[in-house]
């Protein structure tokens, strides 16, 4: 498991945590209340590791891999919202933690906006970036499908760093190391079938039933920060806008000059955005 220039004077932990079935791969930095990082579609903890060492000097932060992705155990059957959001409050429960403050990106953010709608005492502060779970485009669904399976079957550097460009308002945003240590995990054995059952959201069908209702947003009562970006490839800003306008105690955030993941393209934006936010609790 290689880890990050980024994180390399970040005084951190990195372990495994059996949350049911799942064998989770967890990193913890700092101390205070918990900020759960979660991550997006076919992707890993290190999506993070641009934010990890500013958030932790504000909170304990928790970022891993879902179930899976990354070094968790790898999918044998389809993954929907319910199992991401059961294994999520289970990793609580197995790290001592009554309720957090969320941070999601893309698919990560819908698995906070279920979980906050469900289990509100859970969720003290709710912040959405770029999230998924309110669109269903046909054309978008398709290309995420196709990339990840592509780059999960034959891992090269080509295919990987082509999945990870769509990411990104800027290609060259994407490093040799983010290249490297994708490709070391999407190259694990088991891992193109995990690819599969992952994208089962990306199927129109299962992405419908999955979907985030107005009935999830109006029980959503955790105060919530939304970030969207100038050149997010997965929808436009105006999505982060109604969405802002649906949630009872919410606010918006555009960075400019990012794609879809602008904690990666934008970290010092990013990072200020959630910190001041997080310090207003």
């Amino acid at each position: 498991m290689s880890m990050w220039t980024d994180l390399n004077q970040v005084p951190h932990t990195l372990r495994f945590v059996d949350v049911g079935r799942w064998r989770t791969r967890v990193l913890e930095a700092g101390s205070g209340p918990a900020l759960l990082l979660m991550h997006g579609t076919g992707g890993h903890l290190e999506a993070y590791a641009r934010n990890i060492g500013a958030l932790s000097r504000v909170r304990r932060v928790i970022a891993y891999d879902f179930p899976g992705h990354g070094y968790t155990t790898h999918a044998v059957s389809d993954l929907e919202i319910a199992d991401y959001v059961e294994h999520a409050t289970g990793l609580m429960d197995e790290l001592g933690m009554a309720a957090a403050d969320i941070c999601g990106e893309s698919l990560g953010g819908w698995v906070g906006m279920v979980l906050s709608s469900q289990q509100p005492q859970r969720v003290r502060r709710l912040v959405l970036n770029t999230p998924g779970g309110t669109m269903a485009n046909p054309e978008v669904m398709a290309r995420i499908r196709t990339l990840s399976q592509d780059a999960a079957d034959n891992p090269t550097e080509e295919k990987i760093r082509s999945r990870l460009a769509w990411l990104m308002a800027d290609p060259t945003s994407v490093t040799d190391e983010l290249v490297q240590v994708r490709r070391a995990i999407y190259a694990q054995p088991t891992f193109a079938t995990s690819m599969r059952h992952i994208l089962c959201l990306q199927d129109e069908q299962t992405r419908r039933r999955n979907l985030v209702s107005d009935h999830h947003l109006r029980a959503i009562t955790a105060p919530t920060r939304v970030i969207w970006t100038s050149d997010d490839p997965s929808g436009p800003a105006a999505e982060g806008k109604r969405l802002t306008a649906e949630l009872a105690q919410a606010d918006f955030a555009l960075i400019e000059g990012a794609g879809h993941w602008p904690q990666w393209e934008r970290p010092a934006d990013f990072n200020r955005i959630v910190a001041e936010f997080l310090a207003e609790s």
